[in-house]
């Protein structure tokens, strides 16, 4: 058997759209043949087996001794995985919830969990009250929780929360020292005790068979779950190899959450597909002041070569000097999850010789719609080509700023519907499916876009970001690369403030870069010279010391809006 039909690799470099036309004249299920996650990770550990696959740093200094799994001990570890909880009771349409930081024990709830049942990727520092609501919505079976201290509070909040859920049978542990409660097992001593070899319950994975739930949102409102399934977790690793160009020889840092679909499938499943080694920067991942502080020497240590994080983390990077790091190993680098100002894309170039290629995509989409391979490089808000087999529509806001059906001309904006092989299931509550597609089955992605003349997707922002004045639709990325501008400043977001005359007047939030100063007369005087459209210039800015963020740092406007209204009483 040859390496390409067990392991993924590039079938060879992609430079344009033509090139992603040319993948796509060989028929889909013979250029995929794997039919799951488990399939795919059988296939990797018979490929690679001895070499690395996860690295794991218990602290962010670089003599810290790592915890390591190669191909081969990975695979037998999700087998056991999968084996505890077959064991448990846990059928192929059980759901596994999983409340964990970013330890090792992660990779093997994940996929082991997936190799059993569902899996529950849940945010550790949603309220109590969601976190029930969302574990009784999947009925989920089998808790795996952490059990040692953390900011999170995990054990606390498990504890209070399983009685809540009448589903839950089982709780399994990760760490902690405590008597362990009824119906409680220690997660690690459980997998010594089962077989590393098989899946005892002798599953075989459909393609169409649900792998996980991955929860939206959820800072504001009911968290909506979406549904994976298989197939399209493989081909969002597969698509990502061929058009990142991932290699067996790749180190990647795999900084983002692991409840977030960009930390779980475009990095951590397209990496195992392919062979690379993923190096976890301990528990608290880039939340770790540590982590930021020695990241570059980090990179030199572990000689990474993939360097991915959301821009607010660039951000934080460009105000960490090199102080020497090699960091030479660094062939890639890629950033998505929120539009990339063109000031940081051109500072983080000027400070480390990287150009930041941007991709695109969302759980809806098992992670990725859209990618910048190596090589190519676009101007910042450029996400790249469409990948394989998957087609994008952009289509015209009606007066009240939300998609029609109606197609807008090439090169005008509007809102980004997509149709790939790894568009979700559909949420967990149908009703939630009504504003999700357009027309016959379009995600309805609800990010504002072109296409460019090289067919590459540019995005804006989001629509429900938009700020209407007076019937007037304002992109806020038109004013926040304005100010982005200012030498002063670091990171700055743009929202509509409440009017009762105009709906909306636009407002813009901004915070300075260490050791610069400014004052906000001095910011607006120079937003309001820049943006030629007079209703888009801001009414005001006002200076923070932080931006609010979500936990996968995007900048959060719904506070910024809840500011700005506040402001205007």
């Amino acid at each position: 058997m040859s390496l390409l039909t067990v392991a993924f690799s590039q079938n060879f470099p992609i430079h344009s759209l033509a090139d992603v036309r040319r993948l796509e004249q060989t028929p889909l299920a013979r250029a995929l043949p794997v039919q799951s996650t488990y399939e795919l990770l059988c296939n990797s550990a018979q490929v690679f087996g001895e070499k690395t696959a996860l690295t794991f740093l218990s602290t962010a200094q670089t003599d810290c001794v790592p915890v390591q799994l190669s191909y081969r001990e990975l695979l037998a570890k999700i087998h056991q995985t999968a084996n505890a909880l077959h064991g448990l009771g846990v059928h192929p349409t059980d759901a596994i919830a999983v409340l964990l930081p970013g330890c090792m024990e992660y990779q093997l709830a994940l996929w082991g969990g997936e190799a059993a049942g569902i899996v529950q990727p849940l945010n550790p520092l949603l309220s109590d009250e969601k976190l029930v609501s969302l574990m009784s919505a999947t009925a989920a079976k089998v808790l795996i929780a952490w059990g040692e201290p953390d900011d999170a509070h995990i054990w606390a909040k498990t504890q209070r929360i399983r009685s809540l859920v009448p589903s839950l049978t089982a709780v399994l542990r990760v760490g902690g020292t405590d008597t362990l409660p009824t119906h409680t097992w220690d997660f690690n001593s459980l997998l010594a005790a089962q077989s590393s070899e098989s899946l005892i319950s002798q599953r075989v994975i459909a393609a169409t068979d649900i792998a996980a739930y991955f929860h939206t949102g959820g800072t504001t409102g009911s968290p909506k779950l979406a549904r994976h399934s298989h197939g399209a977790q493989v081909f969002s690793a597969w698509a990502s190899v061929q058009l990142q160009g991932i290699r067996s020889s790749d180190v990647t840092l795999n900084g983002y959450p692991m409840f977030h679909v960009a930390g779980v499938l475009p990095v951590s499943l397209a990496s195992l597909s392919a062979g690379v080694e993923i190096v976890t920067p301990t528990t608290t991942l880039f939340r770790n002041k540590d982590v930021i502080a020695n990241y570059w020497q980090l990179v030199q240590r572990h000689r990474v070569t993939v360097l991915s994080a959301v821009p607010t983390v660039l951000a934080t990077l460009t105000n960490v000097p090199l102080n020497g790091a090699d960091i030479s190993s660094i062939r890639y680098c890629r950033t998505g999850a929120a539009p990339l100002p063109p000031e940081l894309a051109a500072r983080f170039k000027t400070l480390f010789g990287l150009h930041v290629h941007e991709s695109y995509g969302m759980t809806e989409t098992a992670g990725i719609a859209t990618i910048t391979p190596p090589g190519v490089e676009g101007p910042a808000g450029s996400v790249g080509f469409p990948i394989p087999y998957s087609t994008l529509r952009i289509v015209a806001l009606d007066i009240y700023g939300k998609a029609t059906n109606t197609d807008v001309p090439n090169g005008e904006a509007g809102v980004v519907l997509i149709k790939a092989p790894n568009v979700f299931s559909g949420f967990l509550d149908a009703t939630d499916n009504a504003q999700a597609f357009i027309g016959d089955g379009w995600l309805n992605t609800g990010d504002m876009g072109f296409i460019d003349s090289q067919g590459r997707l540019n995005l804006s922002g989001r629509s429900k970001d938009l700020i209407i004045r007076g019937g007037h639709n304002i992109d806020p990325k038109i004013i926040e690369d304005a100010l982005a501008s200012h030498p002063a400043v670091q990171l700055c977001a743009a929202v509509g403030m409440a009017d009762a005359v105009a709906g909306e007047l636009p407002v813009v939030f901004a915070t300075l870069r260490q050791g610069c100063s400014a004052n906000e007369d001095e910011l607006l005087e120079h937003v309001r010279a820049r943006v030629d459209e007079p209703p888009a210039r801001p009414k005001w800015v006002r200076i923070l010391d932080a931006l609010p963020m979500t936990n996968v740092g995007k900048i959060y406007k719904p506070e910024l809006r809840e500011m700005a209204s506040k402001a205007a009483l």
